[in-house]
């Protein structure tokens, strides 16, 4: 398996176009219409690539780098495809201390992405956060909403079976 950040080309349907439009058309009047149009155009796609960014500009009558620059201020919104399983490794000082970076690259490794990364079935993607608060816990990841703590790299592949299709 290579390594690669985005692992697929987008592919927008003809219904999450029209859903596009629809939003676009809604807010376009109102002040401040960009935060709510990118936060429903990444519900409809799941992250804001750069052709959903020249949509959302042509729609609103914005400057192409004004999207790109309020998508890539805000950590809520991504340039990438999240997988159906979203991994999530805790790197806050005490995870990082009883060991998450071993488990983040484990990880990285099983899956065959990096960080930020997204597989080429679109089963997983993996991200670092900082604390999450379960500090008791240390080390932990999560899977969507699903928390594992007190983590050996031992139990990586373990957790990874039980959400493969």
């Amino acid at each position: 398996m290579s390594v690669k950040r985005a692992a697929v080309a987008f592919q927008g349907t003809a219904e999450q176009k029209a859903l596009l439009d629809a939003v676009i058309k809604k807010h376009r009047d109102e002040p401040g219409a960009l935060m709510p149009v990118l936060q429903e155009a990444q519900g409809i796609y799941g992250y804001l690539p750069l052709e959903v960014q020249k949509e959302v500009s042509l729609g609103l009558e914005l400057p192409l780098e004004e999207v790109y620059g309020v998508v890539t201020f805000y950590s809520q919104f991504s340039l990438f495809p999240k997988g159906r399983h979203r991994i999530s490794v805790c790197m806050g000082t005490a995870c990082y201390v009883k060991g998450a970076g071993p488990i983040f690259e484990k990880l990285k490794q099983t899956l065959g992405i990096e960080d930020g990364g997204c597989t080429d079935d679109g089963e997983f993607s993996l991200e670092a956060c900082r604390c999450i608060g379960a500090c008791g816990l240390a080390p932990v990841l999560t899977v969507g909403e699903d928390v594992y703590g007190r983590l050996t790299v031992d139990e990586v592949e373990g957790i990874i079976k039980k959400y493969k299709s």
